[in-house]
């Protein structure tokens, strides 16, 4: 049986930021690693001392009902800016992303430096993204011409309802000097408007779809692998989500893993992913599990779609797995209460980068 004075006090030992202040100090290194709720640090590209090839920043947008979901990415990485469309069917099984790639960005795409207001715009041959911050709403509109062919265009225009409560953040350090990584993740937005595709309207309601933004700025080692899960939708009554994941720097100060639960955070400690395998192989569509080292969340996760691209191009390579399914399982707040969640849609993914 496990103790559970080491069950309450795991999550209590990782150090929780609480002053406001820059991030980064004058050698561009970060100042205090750790979490938050709020994105109380300061993001000031200009306070990095790395080259701007290797300095990271993205927008990451997800949508998702029942039935299916879309995701949206403005990324520059440096060297390379990304913008990307998915759609996922979880009915049908089927998914269809589109990528398009531009040389050397280097900062001029100008991505806001925080997550509570600004535009994110990209825009090239046949397509346009905007992210737009107004208030307490996140409007999410574009079109990308030539999604499914030359006839097969893709348009969408969402509304994600910002509600301003709890959300993750973390400042994490790399054991390379100059090298971090300032994450927000906010769940259980809810979303409203519509994708049109093939000939079809895919509806998101807010009283079943959810959006999750994955807002990252930072200095990244040249390899990684991350594994990362997040799923918003309601259970228990109120609006449950979850934000999981680990594998790449120096979370000795604190995780990223929390469940939200009618707006309030409520934190966990270290949680791994047990992805079948089939010889020295990931089984990527047979049932994972997912639990945590204090006996707070245990998981299973159905897989129904892996939206998997690999790229072995010289000196960038990347192996993604983002599986999207039903999460099923137990698990419980702070204050002792457990709350069972029931074919709760959405991701958990295996990534491997070298860029």
């Amino acid at each position: 049986m496990k103790n559970e004075d080491h069950l309450h006090s795991e999550p209590n030992l990782q150090h929780r930021m609480l002053q406001r202040g820059d991030l980064l100090g004058p050698d561009g290194q970060l100042l205090e690693a750790g979490w938050a709720t709020q994105p109380i640090k300061r993001y000031d590209r200009a306070m990095i001392r790395a080259p701007g090839h290797r300095i990271k920043e993205w927008d990451y947008y997800l949508i998702a009902g029942d039935f299916y979901a879309l995701a949206l990415t403005v990324c520059d990485n440096g060297y390379m800016g990304l913008d990307s469309i998915s759609l996922i069917d979880l009915e049908n099984r089927t998914e269809k992303t589109v990528t398009r790639m531009l040389p050397f960005p280097m900062g001029r795409r100008g991505l806001p430096p925080a997550s509570a207001s600004g535009v994110v715009r990209a825009a090239g041959k046949n397509y346009e993204l905007t992210f737009r911050k107004e208030g307490a709403q996140r409007h999410l509109y574009g079109h990308m011409y030539d999604f499914g062919g030359e006839r097969s265009p893709l348009l969408f225009d969402i509304i994600l309802h910002d509600p301003g409560e709890d959300s993750m953040v973390i400042a994490t350090p790399f054991d390379r000097r100059g090298h971090f990584y300032y994450n927000q993740k906010i769940n259980c937005m809810p979303a409203e408007g519509r994708c049109i595709f093939g000939g079809r309207d895919y509806l998101f309601s807010p009283a079943s779809s959810f959006g999750v933004l994955d807002w990252g700025r930072g200095v990244w080692t040249y390899r990684n692998t991350w594994y990362w899960a997040s799923a918003s939708g309601v259970a228990g009554g109120r609006r449950f989500g979850m934000n999981l994941g680990y594998g790449f720097g120096d979370t000795s100060a604190a995780t990223e893993n929390m469940l939200f639960y009618g707006g309030r955070a409520h934190k966990l400690g270290d949680v791994v992913f047990n992805i079948p395998k089939s010889g020295r192989h990931f089984d990527y569509e047979k049932p994972w599990t997912i639990e945590d080292g204090q006996g707070r969340l245990k998981l299973d996760f159905v897989p129904v779609i892996d939206r998997a691209a690999r790229i072995n191009a010289l000196l960038i390579a990347t192996d993604q797995h983002q599986v999207f399914g039903r999460f099923s399982g137990q698990a419980r707040l702070d204050d002792g209460q457990w709350i069972e969640i029931r074919d709760l849609t959405g991701f958990a993914e295996r990534v491997t980068n070298r860029y």
